[in-house]
């Protein structure tokens, strides 16, 4: 007799990974968006974790995104499966760049520098000796101040995209149910 092998998520950046070199990029997110629809909880749960997961992305902290993104899901009552995901599909190597831009202006202009021409900034030097007073004012605090609007713009978005896309989704696959 066997045992039945269950889901538990856990194998996520596996999967994306083999995912994308059969089906590439476009039908991987896709597939990954359906599992995060097909998901046991309730909109709200899965909706929230979606947010706290795209918010998470915004964030300027390289490194912790995920664990950022499981433990506010869990702290808020979001489910932290759709917040992995979320966080994987916002924030990959395709977006950041534009993210940090983005951060970094925003949090120029939120600091009052305005929009001025830029003095260069070398970050080789700065991260070869990882002096983080360095880092931290020219680079860093801009990105974190900027990162915050996004991000709450962003998460709002996607909690309500994520809720109605839920809902949606379960109420035609309940139809095609009671069809047959």
């Amino acid at each position: 007799m066997e045992q039945k092998v269950t889901d538990s998520g856990l194998n996520w950046t596996q999967d994306t990974a083999k995912c994308r070199k059969r089906m590439g990029v476009g039908r991987t997110a896709r597939y990954h968006s359906l599992r995060i629809l097909r998901l046991k909880a309730t909109p709200h749960s899965i909706a929230a974790g979606v947010a706290v997961g795209v918010a998470a992305a915004f964030l300027p902290i390289i490194g912790i995104h995920i664990a950022l993104a499981v433990a506010a899901a869990w702290l808020i009552g979001g489910n932290m499966l759709a917040a992995t995901a979320a966080t994987v599909l916002a924030g990959n190597p395709l977006t950041y760049p534009f993210i940090w831009a983005g951060d970094w202006e925003a949090g120029q202009l939120l600091m009052g520098h305005g929009i001025r021409p830029h003095h260069a900034i070398d970050l080789h030097a700065m991260f070869a000796h990882f002096n983080f007073d360095a880092i931290w004012t020219p680079v860093l605090k801009p990105m974190l101040i900027g990162s915050l609007p996004f991000s709450l713009v962003c998460a709002g978005l996607a909690y309500l995209v994520a809720f109605q896309a839920v809902n949606i989704f379960r109420a035609r696959r309940q139809a095609r149910l009671l069809d047959r």
